[in-house]
């Protein structure tokens, strides 16, 4: 009897889980540079001195995230991030040039001259993410400032791919959790149990679909499932964090696969419920996502951020929330800016979006029929419209409008304001900022030798491009004030004078030429009537100062 209950007992008894149990290498596989395409001239400097440093310091350090993760998938790298076994107050002691930050998370960011390298340490495994999952029980992670070893750290990240280390010394990639076989199949994967996961930081569920689709990855089939199973948990996750994923899906020029990615996994009907609500009224809206009306603005803006154009945040927000207004404008019979703040005031509040910003909405729409006014008799007003502040991200969300509904009147209107969108968002407005874009960015200034400042694509007159003609003496000591003209001049008066046919510069390039002449003969005559009336037919060279030798005649007379 009691032989039978010990093997009961030793069946239904379940052994506690170790960390080892989670990691497909407890004892880290290293790959070395025979192996993988990442090399030092592909990392930041500044982050290769952090690491060396700190291993001088007798600590260990890594880089690792996404960094490893974009370089191993051919991408380049946006930042780079540091992992090491120094605690925040440890590394404050090795570098100066640092500052600690956060509360629930402590990381260090190093600063140098126009970078910041984040720096966080070595995190330890939670107990419950040892043992069973429980459905009553509150996983997401409040504070997580325990410190432990590196293999704990990598089995408490989100995804295998972006678990991975690498070690400068040697070149190597240390893999726990198998994620460099992942980046080479292709797959997206969670580590550990995705259900504890995603309860811990419900924000990785976005995560998920947003590296799927940018990095051409296929979701793992368990992961895929615990983000259906708990796609309501992102409703606990912080609005801030929320809208600073937002920001960066907004900036991929990807945001319309990344919201079908989005309806796929039945989060964009969590996520902007009243959006997808109204999308529900076609039966197949998640498979033809890109065929409704909020998928073909998606499509239209994502091809305009690839054409240089400036989009911000708001009017992202302007495209989700177009078809709410436009249903609340059809059914209801108050006043227009009523109307439009009762239909955005239920998925701003739930969203927290900032009150500036829904003000922007809220004139954004208001502005929209002005759009159809293209008429002469309202020039004034027209250019009184132009100068709003709202009138760029207005005039996007028109036109964005038009194209996707194919209105050839709305077309046209768009058309005839098209030339008043060169007042780009100030900075402060801008949610989405494009690098190198030719809108944020003067042309340099440069010196003649006479020090006048000139502008380095100005070109001569009779040339193609673009002119430059100061009107009036006082522009000439101001830069910025010109004009510029076309290579075909309306007023060809302007360049001419009275009486003859040639161009002023050609006139006053002749008469330098004559001027230069006559000088050169007067000092010729000067020097032979010197030599004849005196008795020394070789007088002394003269000074520097008074020259008057050929050599010395001719730098004269370039310098006159």
């Amino acid at each position: 009897m009691r032989v039978m209950l010990k093997f009961f007992s030793s069946i239904f008894s379940r052994k506690p889980l170790k960390v080892e149990n989670i990691l497909q290498y407890p004892e880290g596989k290293r790959y070395y540079k025979d192996y993988h395409i990442i090399r030092k001239n592909l990392i930041d400097e500044e982050a290769l001195k952090i690491i060396h440093r700190l291993n001088k310091f007798g600590y260990k350090a890594y880089l690792v995230g996404g960094g490893v993760r974009d370089i191993l998938l051919g991408r380049k790298p946006k930042d780079f991030d540091v992992v090491t076994s120094a605690t925040p107050n440890q590394i404050k002691g090795v570098f100066n040039n640092c500052r600690i930050i956060g509360k629930r998370f402590k990381i260090v960011h190093v600063l140098f001259k126009g970078n910041v390298i984040e720096v966080s340490t070595f995190r330890s495994l939670p107990e419950y993410k040892l043992g069973k999952p429980k459905s009553d029980q509150d996983y997401l992670i409040k504070r997580d400032n325990k410190y432990g070893s590196a293999k704990e750290d990598a089995a408490r990240r989100d995804f295998s791919i972006n678990a991975l280390y690498y070690d400068p010394r040697n070149d190597s990639i240390i893999d726990f959790v198998g994620g460099f076989e992942d980046i080479k199949n292709k797959i997206l994967r969670a580590i550990g149990d995705p259900e504890i996961s995603f309860k811990e930081d419900p924000v990785r569920m976005l995560r998920a679909v947003k590296f799927s689709v940018i990095h051409g990855l296929d979701i793992d089939r368990k992961t895929k499932q615990a983000i259906k199973a708990h796609r309501t948990e992102i409703t606990k996750a912080s609005t801030s964090r929320m809208l600073e994923e937002y920001n960066k899906i907004f900036r991929t020029w990807k945001t319309s696969i990344i919201f079908q990615g989005l309806a796929e996994n039945h989060l964009l009907e969590v996520l902007f419920k009243e959006v997808a609500d109204n999308l529900k009224k076609k039966s197949e809206w998640k498979e033809d996502f890109l065929e409704t009306s909020v998928g073909k603005r998606l499509v239209i803006a994502d091809r305009m951020l690839s054409e240089r154009e400036e989009l911000t945040s708001v009017i992202f927000f302007a495209i989700l929330f177009s078809d709410l207004v436009s249903d609340a404008l059809d059914n209801e019979n108050q006043n227009i800016v009523q109307s439009i703040r009762n239909s955005i005031e239920p998925i701003c509040k739930r969203l927290e979006i900032p009150k500036r910003d829904k003000d922007r909405l809220l004139k954004i729409f208001a502005s929209q029929a002005r759009f159809l006014k293209t008429e002469d008799e309202n020039a004034v007003q027209n250019e009184f419209f132009r100068k709003k502040d709202f009138f760029y991200e207005a005039f996007m969300i028109f036109k964005i409008n038009a194209i996707a509904n194919n209105d050839e009147k709305s077309i046209q209107a768009a058309f005839f304001w098209e030339i008043s969108t060169r007042n780009r968002p100030k900075p402060s407005q801008r949610g989405i900022h494009l690098e190198n874009s030719p809108h944020t960015s003067r042309p340099k200034m440069s010196h003649n030798r006479q020090g006048r400042k000139r502008f380095p694509d100005k070109k001569p007159f009779g040339q193609e491009g673009t002119k430059i003609v100061h009107e009036r003496s006082h522009e000439r000591t101001n830069p910025d004030v010109i004009k510029p003209v076309s290579s075909e001049p309306a007023n060809e008066n302007l360049l001419k004078t009275e009486g003859t046919d040639k161009p002023k510069q050609e006139i006053r390039n002749k008469r330098n030429k004559n001027k230069f002449r006559r000088h050169r003969k007067m000092k010729k005559d000067r020097a032979i009537a010197a030599a004849s009336s005196g008795s020394n037919p070789n007088p002394p060279a003269p000074e520097q100062s008074g020259g008057s030798n050929e050599t010395t005649g001719n730098n004269a007379g370039s310098d006159s």
